[in-house]
Parts: C-alpha cells; sequence; structure tokens
C-alpha cells in the first residue's frame, strides 16, 4: 500500500523526477515520505506527511545525482514518524532501501541482526534488509549478489528497492506486490504504478513475482530466482499524462465523478453496437460458462460484486458474492466448472489476489475485472475484461465503480446471451444520462442541509442494496462521519432503534417491483422524525413522503442505480468539501491495498 519510485538517467533530473513521481504515487499513502540520492555517496532526505513537507524540507540547492529511489508510506510497522519514513539505510549507510509490503519473518531476521552487532533506529520490518545486505557484502559479495542474497532471506509481500554511493544502477525485486518499469529516452523508471512516471514514458515492463531487475541509464535488465536473463515484453500504456492531473477540478474525486460519462463511453466502445442490437466483447470470447459463477472483491469492488451477481442470477446463472478476505477462510466449494470473478479496480488488491490465486489452484476457471492493464489479475487470471475507465488518483473510488457496473451487466449479457434492443438502447444512452444527473444535480444543498448530522443511513432494495451500501462507504471514507446501509428490509431488524430526528435517511426509491416496498420503509423512518433524501426517478410520486428529492432518469431497474451512486458521490464529496476533510487522501486510508 505504499508507492515506491526509482529512476537512473542522463539528463540531470533524478531529483525532480523521484518528487514528481512521488506525488503521482500519493494516494497508496501519505503518512510519510523520503527519498535517496546516489552520488558520490548518498543523500537522504526524509519527513513525517505528505510529499509537500518532504519537499518544504529538502536543501534550498535541490537534490541530484546519478541514481534515486524515493517512498511514500501507509504506516503498517511503526507510527508516522521521522525514523520510521523510508528509504532505510544499514549501520555504514553504503546502501538505502525502499519497501513496499510486509515482511512476514522480519521479527527472526532482525533478531538474528542485533545479535550479530547490527543497530536499529525505527520500528519498520523494512529496516531489516538493508542490514541483510550489508551482511552479505561483508563477505565479499558484490552489490548486485547481496542484493539478491538479501531478498532470497525475505518471507512475505514486497516490492523493494536499493541504491549504492557512486552508482548509477538502481536494484529492484518483487513479490506479491506490484513493481512496473519504465523505458525512458533519457533514462529508465521503477514504480509500483504507472502514474509515477507517466509524464515521462508511457513504454512499460511488469515484473513477475520472484523477478529482479537492474536498471541504470544505458538499459534494464531482468532476471529470475537463478540469476538467469528473463526476456521482458515492452508494452504501451494508453493513458493522456493530462489524465493524472486535476485539470482545474479542487480536488482528484470531484474531477473524477465528472469523467463518469467519458469512463462509461470507453467501456461501451466497441461493445455495444445499437445497430445490430447486440453486446460483444471480445476479452469473453473463450471464456466457456460452464458452472456457478463466485464473485470475490473487497471494499467498492465488492458492492461492483454484488451489483453484477444480482444480475447474473436473473439471467437464470447461479451466482455468489463473496468478500475476498474471507474466501479462504471460509473454504468455499468450487469445482472445475466454477468460474471465479476477481473484482479489482487495480488488479493488485492483496485479499482478491489470494482468493482468485486459491481458485486457480483448485482447476477453476478465473476471470479478472479490472482497470489496470498488465496487472497482477490480468496476467494470472485465465481471462480479463478491462472496465476501461483511465487512471483514477483519489482514494475513493467513483468513476472506476460506474465502469465496473456497466461492465458487469455486458458481462451478464454475454453470459447468458440475452440481449434486448432496449437494453443496448439504455446502455448506449447511459453516458448522456449521467451528465444530466452531474448537470443538474441538487447533492451540494442536501449536503449543506445536512451536513452537521453525526450519522446516515443509505437504504435500498434489489440492485440498489449494492449501492446503498457504496453511498454509506463514500461517506464515512471521505467525511468521517458514522454511516450504514443497508437492504432496506433489514431496518426494521434492528437498525431502526438507532434512527432519530437527527439521522437523515438516504432512500434508493427507483421504478421497479420494490420501489413499493422501500416507499413503506421511508414511511417507518419518517413515523421516527427522521429527515429523508430519497433518490428517485419518479419525483412527484415519492417527492410527498421526503424532505428532499435527488432526481435521476428513469433507464430501467438495472441501470438506473448507476444514476443514483452519482447522486450520493456528490452528497459525500460536498459534506466533506465543506467540513474541510482530506478529500484525495483521507486519513488511515490507502486506494491500493496490496497488503493482507
Amino acid at each position: 500500500m505504499c508507492g515506491i519510485i526509482g529512476y537512473t538517467g542522463t539528463d540531470g533530473a533524478v531529483g525532480d523526477v523521484l518528487l514528481t513521481g512521488l506525488s503521482g504515487l500519493e494516494y497508496r499513502g501519505y503518512d510519510s515520505a523520503g527519498v535517496a540520492v546516489s552520488d558520490s555517496s548518498l543523500s537522504i532526505h526524509k519527513r513525517q506527511g505528505e510529499v509537500s513537507e518532504l519537499e518544504e524540507a529538502l536543501p534550498d540547492t535541490g537534490i541530484d545525482g546519478v541514481a534515486g529511489i524515493g517512498h511514500t508510506r501507509w504506516s503498517t510497522h511503526g507510527p508516522p514518524t521521522d525514523t520510521n519514513a523510508h528509504p532505510h539505510t544499514d549501520c555504514t549507510g553504503d546502501v538505502a532501501v525502499v519497501h513496499n509490503g510486509i515482511i512476514e519473518n522480519y521479527q527472526q531476521l532482525r533478531s538474528d541482526l542485533e545479535t550479530g552487532g547490527h543497530e536499529f533506529i525505527s520500528d519498520t520490518d523494512t529496516e531489516v534488509i538493508p542490514h541483510l545486505i550489508e551482511t552479505a557484502l561483508e563477505t565479499g559479495a558484490s552489490r548486485e549478489e547481496a542484493f539478491r542474497e538479501a531478498v532470497h532471506q525475505l518471507e512475505g509481500s514486497y516490492a523493494v528497492a536499493a541504491v549504492f554511493p557512486g552508482s548509477e544502477t538502481v536494484y529492484a525485486a518483487r513479490n506479491e506486490s506490484p513493481l512496473v518499469l519504465g523505458i525512458g529516452d533519457d533514462g529508465h523508471y521503477l514504480a509500483s504504478d504507472v502514474p509515477a512516471f507517466i509524464e515521462y514514458t508511457g513504454r512499460v515492463v511488469y515484473l513477475e513475482d520472484g523477478q529482479f531487475a537492474r536498471i541504470n541509464p544505458s538499459g534494464i535488465v531482468v532476471t529470475d530466482e537463478q540469476g538467469a536473463v528473463v526476456e521482458t515484453a515492452v508494452k504501451t500504456v494508453d493513458w493522456d499524462p493530462e489524465d493524472a492531473g486535476k485539470s482545474g477540478y479542487d480536488h482528484y474525486m470531484l474531477k473524477e465523478i465528472h469523467e463518469q460519462p467519458q469512463a462509461i463511453r470507453k467501456c461501451l466502445r466497441e461493445r455495444v453496437s445499437e445497430l445490430d442490437g447486440e453486446v460483444t466483447v471480445d476479452e469473453l470470447d473463450e471464456l466457456e460458462l460452464e458452472g456457478p459463477v463466485q464473485f470475490v472483491a473487497c471494499g467498492t469492488s465488492y458492492h461492483a460484486a454484488l451489483y453484477g451477481a444480482r444480475m447474473l442470477r436473473e439471467h437464470g446463472i447461479q451466482a455468489q458474492c463473496f468478500l475476498a478476505s474471507e474466501y479462504d477462510v471460509d473454504m468455499i466449494p468450487m469445482t472445475e466448472e466454477t468460474v471465479v470473478i476477481g473484482v479489482t479496480q487495480s488488479g493488485e488488491t492483496a485479499d482478491t489476489m489470494s482468493a482468485l490465486r486459491a481458485a486457480n489452484r483448485t482447476g477453476a476457471t478465473t476471470l479478472a475485472l479490472t482497470n489496470t492493464v498488465g496487472s497482477s489479475a490480468a496476467r494470472e487470471c485465465d481471462h480479463v475484461m478491462y472496465i476501461r475507465a483511465g487512471p483514477e488518483i483519489g482514494v475513493a473510488a467513483t468513476k472506476t465503480f460506474a465502469s465496473q457496473q456497466v461492465a458487469l451487466a455486458m458481462l451478464a449479457s454475454v453470459l447468458s446471451g440475452e440481449c434486448s434492443p432496449e437494453f443496448v438502447e439504455r446502455l448506449r444512452d447511459l453516458p448522456d444520462l449521467v451528465q444530466q444527473v452531474l448537470d443538474t444535480s441538487n447533492a451540494r444543498a442536501i449536503a449543506e442541509e445536512y451536513e452537521e448530522s453525526d450519522a446516515y443511513f443509505f437504504i435500498g432494495r434489489g440492485y440498489n442494496a449494492p449501492v446503498s451500501l457504496e453511498g454509506a462507504l463514500k461517506m464515512k471514507e471521505i467525511t468521517y462521519k458514522h454511516a450504514e446501509g443497508f437492504a432496506a428490509g433489514e431496518l426494521k431488524h434492528g437498525p431502526l432503534a438507532l434512527v432519530d430526528g437527527a439521522t437523515p435517511v438516504f432512500a434508493m426509491v427507483t421504478g421497479d417491483t420494490n420501489a413499493a416496498k422501500t416507499l413503506g420503509n421511508v414511511k417507518e423512518v419518517e413515523a421516527r422524525d427522521a429527515p429523508v433524501v430519497a433518490v428517485t426517478d419518479a419525483p412527484e410520486e415519492v417527492g410527498q413522503y421526503a424532505d428532499y428529492v435527488l432526481e435521476v432518469p428513469a433507464v430501467g431497474p438495472r441501470l438506473t442505480p448507476i444514476l443514483a451512486n452519482v447522486q450520493l458521490q456528490l452528497v459525500a464529496y460536498w459534506v466533506a468539501n465543506r467540513l474541510g476533510r482530506s478529500i484525495d487522501k483521507p486519513r488511515n486510508l490507502a486506494k491500493s491495498v496490496t497488503v493482507e
């Protein structure tokens, strides 16, 4: 969940590249940040707090050298302090290391090293790595040999990079944590994710688990665990560097909410033909469905998976949805006929990858539904379907959730073989309808009305139930207020005890067979004096039971919840904005959760 960056080049821009890369990775962690630059000696600077605080602490003359590494931290071992910030060094200061992941055997390694006379100054698991390298160097190993020897002793997940003084080479390795190399005109890069260097190059090489890399200004070399050179495929990432900027918006989140029409169009492109009245997804051509479907996902992606599972069941396909973190624990029965679909924006979510790997071991067919080309999920699954949302920098997922819903709607159509002209037409209309919601929403006024509330409830039935869960998650993620989402029928089985005149209830009431029942739940909370905000495609009918209405166009029971979710995103954003919260970087959270 941390972010790492490395660069070596001939352009004298090492310091600028590292700081730009850290800014591009800050969504992965922002407890502390640091850099190490190699010249005749190692120059190390690190600070608790965001990248901007590191920049303020740098010398007026700047930092530069022939190679360097940087790190932005999401704390796992030890609190966020200057001392616990990366990079970490050995006793001699002759190697600097950054790391993303968790070293599971670090306590034993640290104990052995301390017995050998090594002194540690931080609480982190990472600090054992430079000391292991130091130990290997003392035996006469070369720098690369020492790095490899140290990595071979690690158990757990890691993407690790190291630099040495007087060297223009950066050494790196990965296991169950993402690491991608960038090939530029003036130098070469490594990072946890492409946005770190997309400003400089879109030509990339994705490292596999167990692989090592050596980069210097003249090129990159990838080797396996035994040291044999590995041939690698160079891919091109089709992202415009401007996609990773704010484009004039105050926050990435607001920008990404407003990018949803464009994101959905990209998701639909060349997959939906209104002329032919059909949905075709080339990535699914070779997927044969002969048994049940199991979805595995976490967080926002889990809510999208709930939506997708319901749609498959409505088409007559047996489908269940599981929290990826509980999948192995629950020992879910599956066979070779089972199709396991991992829904993961980053394609690197640790729990989802663990579930997919468990499915692969049983011989089940696996499919990744992801936003990230070349991600672990995309490479390791039997099949992959991309949602094509483009880079999403804000920690709170917005446009990727909408794109996941749209992709899952198409997947259900393809797997079931059911596709009506009306459904195709509604899919094609969806981007314009999302834009209509964005243009006419009164969410900001409702946020002003209820920004001081201590708790918020979200209720819905059918396809609206996952949207209720997602609406609550967005509210709690970025406002730090208590928020809960429920299937509307569950309200009276306990949660109603928490409802009072100070608890706004957001009710998803859209035009399907469940609307009347949800209105019954609205009347229940209204009887307890709770203010009601109805998100509905029937404002005249439903508005008489609500204090406020957030209107959405009617586009059928399957797709209207996508529009309802846009309204809830805007409410959460404006509440958080008025409260002065750190919207793009909410406390304690990181976007890509790469540790279990």
